[in-house]
């Protein structure tokens, strides 16, 4: 009995050793056999070998996996964009590679998978599995004139994504969008806005050189704006409601852009108020300079450059261009000297309601001016200049954000006197905020803004006087000039009368 039992242990290890032995014969004939083949054997042959391999294996398998190239030809494939921006942010910490950079134009680090890195992922109680495959190509077989980024022009890069079969139909119709969405907001939340001006040198050539553009860093935001609350409630609620109405625009068979005209006095802050409105959506603003144009198509051609998600900037728009007025007679010299060297009130009509309006989406298009009654009303209609803002003169409210602002204060026992003289008085945000510049004490800065504002009214009363006096005295020569008329009628009356009198009489 004691032999047959110590000799069983004996054999299961003799089998164990020999199927241990086994394997690494295995192992060891396959490494040699791939070392060799990689150097005998073209890349393109073992990178076949290896799909067809990989392709007989998901026969057996219940796993899916989707192949999302960087590049479809030589045009960017957006959904391995979106996806490479999307997974920077699922990322582990105990993710042993990753990529870091900062693109000159962006305020934020950017992270990213390292090449044939892993990532899991989990949408709607899902498992997906990300990898970053990476392969090189030899150089005189591989050119894309668009991939900038690629190490020599020889890296091809896609993600492959792999989740279960059953899942097919959702990831076509749920995750992928969702990715897509969520990259575009996270693009739009971490890029650096940029403000653009026209480029009149590259302004014939290619039409997305016809824009050059600079980092935008203004600070105005409407927490800081010197508005009334309910202006800025308002104009913030209206932007979130044009940007979340793609599909309702295409339903209802409009261009999906908004139209603002911004209206008041110099210093009003209408400036101030285009730039808060570009920080509170993300968007770039194309600032636009219609006095430099030489022609409608001008016009046309930088419309056709501008980007998607952007404000255009048009200012000053009584004094940009002489088409204020359509309805007055212009004379046949200056008709025929500006025919070719101006924008018309037609192109004008045209790019911001006509079919060139069309040739772009989720475009805002702003317009400001001191003078409001000067512009021709086809330009104010609605679908040209949908939102009409009155930029008023300072308000106590606007007062008290900007001593928020500038003083960093909130309350102070000078605060009813400065709004009473506020209110009696027409002084812009920017006036107040001149004064609030002046020194750095408190109590100071308070008085010598009472003084500004006294000082300000006793000037504007003594300009009403002068006023209501010269409108009086043209008045009364007014109607001096009308009493001669009528003594010259009288008198040519009472002459007609004698000289029929003596007619008769003769």
């Amino acid at each position: 009995m004691s032999f047959f039992s110590s000799s069983k242990p004996d054999s299961n290890l003799a089998t164990a050793k020999a199927v241990l032995s086994t394997a690494a014969s295995v192992a060891a004939t396959a490494m040699v056999i791939r070392s060799v083949a990689s150097e005998l054997l073209p890349p393109e042959f073992m990178s076949y070998v290896r799909d067809g391999f990989r392709s007989a294996l998901s026969r057996f398998s219940s796993e899916t996996t989707m192949v999302i190239e960087e590049f479809d030809g030589l045009v960017s494939n957006q959904i391995y964009e979106a996806a490479e921006t999307y997974l920077g942010t699922k990322i582990s910490p105990s993710s042993q590679r990753l990529k870091v950079t900062k693109p000159e134009t962006d305020d934020t680090f950017i992270l990213t998978m390292e090449r044939n890195e892993c990532l899991d992922d989990v949408f709607n109680g899902v498992k997906f599995n990300w990898v970053l495959v990476c392969r090189q190509v030899e150089t005189r077989h591989f050119h894309n004139p668009r991939d900038l980024n690629a190490s020599l022009k020889s890296e091809v890069r896609s993600l492959e994504l792999r989740f279960h079969k059953k899942h097919k139909d959702m990831v076509l119709n749920t995750y992928l969008p969702f990715i897509l969405k969520e990259a575009k907001s996270l693009k739009q939340a971490t890029k650096a806005l940029r403000i653009f001006t026209v480029d009149y040198n590259y302004m014939y050539g290619n039409p997305n050189d016809a824009w050059a553009g600079i980092n935008l860093d203004h600070p105005a935001t409407f927490d800081t704006l010197a508005l009334e609350r309910d202006v800025k409630e308002f104009v913030m609620r209206d932007l979130e409601r044009f940007v979340a109405r793609k599909e309702y625009y295409r339903k209802v068979g409009k261009a999906w852009k908004r139209g603002y005209l911004l209206y008041g006095p110099p210093g009003t802050g209408k400036s101030s108020l285009i730039a808060a409105m570009a920080n509170y959506l993300r968007f770039d603003v194309y600032d636009l300079e219609l006095t430099e144009l030489q022609s409608n198509s001008d016009l046309r051609r930088l419309l056709i450059a501008m980007a998607n998600r952007s404000i255009l900037v048009v200012e000053d728009i009584d004094c940009t261009i002489q088409f204020h007025d359509r309805r007055a007679q212009a004379t046949p010299s200056s008709s025929a000297n500006n025919k070719d060297k101006q924008v018309t009130l037609s192109g004008l009509l045209n790019f911001t309601d006509g079919l060139w309006s069309s040739c772009g989406d989720e475009r805002i298009i702003v317009f400001t001016t001191n003078h409001k009654d000067k512009l021709d009303p086809a330009l104010l209609r609605p679908g040209r200049m949908d939102v009409h803002i009155h930029m008023s003169y300072c308000t106590p409210c606007g007062f008290r954000q900007l001593t928020s602002n500038y003083l960093g204060i909130k309350e102070h026992d000078l605060f009813p006197q400065i709004e009473e003289e506020i209110q009696k008085t027409q002084v812009t945000p920017a006036e107040v905020a001149e004064q609030l510049l002046k020194s750095s004490d408190i109590e100071t800065c308070l008085k010598q803004l009472i003084d500004f504002l006294i000082k300000k009214k006793e000037t504007q009363e003594l300009e009403a006087k002068k006023k209501e006096q010269e409108a009086k005295n043209k008045e009364e020569q007014q109607k001096e000039i009308d009493d001669g008329g009528k003594g010259e009628e009288v008198d040519d009356d009472e002459k007609r009368r004698t000289t029929e009198l003596n007619n008769n009489s003769c």
